[in-house]
């Protein structure tokens, strides 16, 4: 036994010796070492107009299901009853009060019946301070000139989070009640939200036709998991007392249900309603790209035409809704822990809300009989100042900060984007495969190099590889800034909660804004390149990362700290030597999502210059000769998305064990 003990004692040294980051190192050194060797081989490129056998076969699918639409029993019998279904919803809620209807040039309600019911719903759920706030928003419509367009996104929203409830609630209350269900959903649940929203879009083109009916299945999808996770959390934490209290009283499942888990989970669901409308607005405004009407589409012509202004102007009013529903529903959520505890004006409450109602009541009256109170009055004057001044101000930036923009966009541009990305596209694709699936089964064990194999493997037969690799380097800078930002500000404010007190507030305020929204102010700044998708993606990515590492910081023991500091360790030491590497499951966990924040936010960034997979995906919107090739993209981006996620998962649950 001393024998095999001396005997395995050195391959044990040895391993302990060899970190894992030393076994990354050594495999980048690899492939660096054989990228100068084969560099320019087997690279996969192709050319923008160029099609694969896969493009032309899709292309191919696409004309065969247009001229069997109406034929296939398939498409007959369901698909399009699906879209006639959510066509009829989306038509009813538009001609309440954003579309004509028949013989009437206005819509069913105006202007002034759409801000009264908004002002009295806001105060129903919420309080009069968020009531005032919601008149202010949608008065703040009209005048911007954007009435209209306002609408029309307010009733995809509207129509596309009633179906997600609708399915997401009860589905909800299901995996909460069974762990087996639960157990099911939950990696279609991990898949729908790793997904970036932009791949939604070409799927159910090509079964549902661009429209609106088409945005708000996408929306559906989308917006529905949060739904079903904050549910099923809602309804798991019931305490199992209070359960097992209800059933010795005789109470039935169904009693239990409605009587306890239910009201005693409300304030929580209320907030996954809260998550759901976010993510609704966001998914609405990126589904002007099949043609949904609304802001999402005034941004997008915008933005083709390098317009800052018209985008600018349009981009702000989907920023003032998203701060409108999110107020609203957020005071909603504290409005039912008030009703269960009681408040002082609860007595007054209910005859308040009728008077309230009976207002808004007339006001709906007056905006279905009289022009005046249909049509908002003016000519959108304040819109056009806003767009001039947003105009003026971008050439202010580009006459006078051109020299600033232009230094930090070439030295991230050539000193990391351009070496990185001619690593990735000009090496061997086998190269890059063999590196990628090395990483993922250093980082996250067999199953993570499993699953970055069959990604590689789908990635080499979409066609797009090369474009592919190009996305994926302006990802992985923009990732690597993101953790910068992430670290410095995460470590501050987890180490002071003064600090945290005044910036988290501007962090869950970015979070709540469309990422289309982030596109605009960079545009002005730095112009239509792939760096301004870059930049966007940092800023639309970075309070994520920032609020999870900050709290991780702070999870990190006070004992822990105090022991570091009483022997004689100073502030860096303590951050270096004790906070980060305690956090370390943090920043794992920190740099997962900010990978999947960053890969939607760049292929979002084709609409700005961005190219790679975000511009065939666009392009193959716009072009129907290269619609294959942009459904071949669509699908390359969730491939990416999954073996990002799967791989920094995996670390992630290595690092806490």
């Amino acid at each position: 036994m001393a024998v095999v003990a001396d005997a395995t004692a050195p391959v044990a040294t040895l391993r302990n010796k060899v970190s894992r980051p030393m076994v990354v190192a050594a495999v980048l050194l690899a492939w660096l070492v054989l990228f100068a060797v084969l560099r320019g081989r087997q690279t996969l490129a192709l050319a923008a107009a160029d099609l694969t056998g896969l493009h032309r076969w899709l292309n191919d699918l696409n004309d065969s299901i247009g001229a069997n639409r109406n034929s296939n029993p398939l498409f007959l019998y369901f698909f399009n009853e699906i879209r006639l279904a959510i066509d009829n919803l989306v038509t009813f809620v538009q001609s309440l009060i954003s579309q004509p209807t028949g013989a009437r040039p206005v819509p069913q309600i105006g202007w002034l019946g759409v801000v009264g019911l908004t002002g009295y719903v806001s105060w129903a759920v919420g309080n009069w301070r968020v009531a005032l706030l919601a008149v202010a928003g949608f008065t703040f419509f009209g005048l911007q000139g954007l009435w209209q367009q306002s609408m029309d996104t307010l009733a995809l929203t509207v129509s596309a989070v009633l179906v997600a409830l609708l399915i997401g609630i009860p589905l909800g209350v299901w995996a909460g009640l069974s762990d087996r269900f639960n157990r099911i959903m939950t990696p279609f649940l991990d898949f729908m939200q790793t997904m970036p929203t932009f791949v939604y879009l070409a799927p159910l083109t090509l079964i549902f036709l661009i429209g609106g009916a088409s945005a708000v299945i996408a929306t559906v999808i989308y917006a529905a998991p949060p739904a079903i996770r904050i549910t099923a959390h809602a309804i798991r934490s019931v305490p199992e007392t209070t359960v097992e209290a209800a059933g010795s009283l005789g109470t039935t499942r169904s009693q239990q249900l409605l009587k306890v888990l239910l009201p005693m989970s409300r304030r929580t669901v209320v907030m996954g309603v809260n998550q759901t409308i976010m993510a609704a607005l966001a998914m609405v405004t990126i589904a002007a790209l099949i043609d949904a009407p609304g802001l999402g589409k005034t941004v997008v012509q915008a933005l083709q035409s390098l317009d800052v202004g018209t985008a600018f102007n349009a981009g702000l009013a989907i920023v003032v809704m998203a701060i409108v529903l999110d107020r609203v529903t957020t005071a909603a959520a504290a409005r039912t822990e008030t009703r269960r505890t009681g408040g002082p004006l609860l007595k007054w409450r209910r005859p308040l809300l009728v008077a309230g109602g009976a207002g808004a009541a007339v006001l709906v009256y007056l905006s279905h009989t009289y022009v005046w109170a249909a049509e908002f009055p003016g000519n959108g004057s304040t819109g056009s100042h806003i767009a001039s001044a947003a105009d003026t101000t971008t050439t202010w930036l580009q006459d006078h900060l051109s020299g600033i923009t232009n230094a930090l966009r070439n030295v991230i541009t050539n000193g990391l984007l351009n070496p990185f990305q001619t690593l990735l596209t000009d090496s061997p694709w086998w190269l890059v495969g063999i590196t990628l699936v090395a990483l993922g089964a250093v980082l996250g064990g067999w199953r993570a190099a499993a699953t970055a194999a069959v990604c590689v493997g789908l990635l080499v037969g979409t066609g797009v590889w090369s474009d592919g690799m190009t996305t994926l380097a302006s990802t992985a800078v923009a990732t690597v800034l993101v953790m910068l930002f992430g670290v410095v500000f995460g470590v501050w404010m987890g180490r002071s909660r003064l600090v945290d007190r005044l910036v988290r507030p501007t962090l869950d305020a970015a979070q709540v804004m469309p990422p289309f929204v982030y596109l605009v102010p960079f545009l002005a700044l730095f112009g239509a390149t792939r760096f301004t998708a870059i930049v966007a993606a940092v800023v639309y990515a970075a309070p994520v990362a920032i609020k999870i590492i900050a709290d991780g910081v702070r999870n990190v023991s006070e004992s822990t700290v105090e022991a570091a500091t009483s022997s004689g360790c100073n502030t860096w030491q303590i951050i270096t030597k004790v906070q980060l590497p305690m956090a370390r499951s943090a920043l794992t966990l920190a740099t997962n999502q900010g990978l999947i924040y960053v890969l939607s936010m760049v292929v979002v960034g084709g609409l700005v210059g961005a190219g790679a997979l975000g511009y065939d995906v666009v392009a193959g919107f716009s072009q129907g000769e290269l619609y294959g090739k942009g459904l071949a993209a669509g699908l390359a981006i969730v491939l990416l998305g999954v073996m990002f996620d799967r791989i920094t998962q995996a670390a992630a649950r290595r690092t806490r064990a």
